[in-house]
């Protein structure tokens, strides 16, 4: 039974640390994008609400857009990409950054940097917050043992 002290902040804290490599690693691929991306004229195909949520709890909407555009050296690529601007609807035309290497990374977000590191950052912190608590946790459940 007092393993289970120990079980549960350990994966906690495992998710957390593996939620924080993934935002900062998409984090960094959306910057790479904007920087050194391709551009290319791609088109929105479709758009979408996924929500989670309801019952008791709050319901949350995320807006997605499915986006087509032609590489240069003339692949056609589709692509999901949650976020984006609430305006563009299916039929409109849309700039999309890619890299040559890793088309299937494209974005077609409008590049804001400072929007990028604050909710990059954000979310790193809140991460943070609860792997600490797991840890604090996991000391005070041993020294009063």
């Amino acid at each position: 039974m007092d393993a289970l002290l120990y079980i549960a902040p350990g994966v906690i804290i495992t998710g957390c640390v593996l939620g924080i490599v993934q935002v900062i690693r998409r984090a960094l691929r959306t910057r790479t994008l904007w920087a050194h991306g391709q551009v290319a004229e791609g088109r929105c195909l479709n758009t979408y609400m996924k929500t989670s949520g309801g019952d008791k709890t709050a319901v949350h909407s995320t807006l997605h857009h499915v986006y087509e555009f032609t590489s240069r050296e003339g692949e056609r690529f589709r692509f999901d990409e949650a976020g984006g601007d609430s305006t563009v609807v299916a039929g409109d035309h849309v700039v999309v950054r890619y890299l040559a290497e890793r088309p299937q990374w494209a974005t077609a977000l409008r590049p804001a940097r400072g929007r990028l590191i604050v909710g990059t950052g954000v979310v790193v912190a809140f991460l943070g917050v609860i792997a600490a608590g797991c840890v604090l946790f996991a000391v005070s459940a041993h020294s009063a043992m």
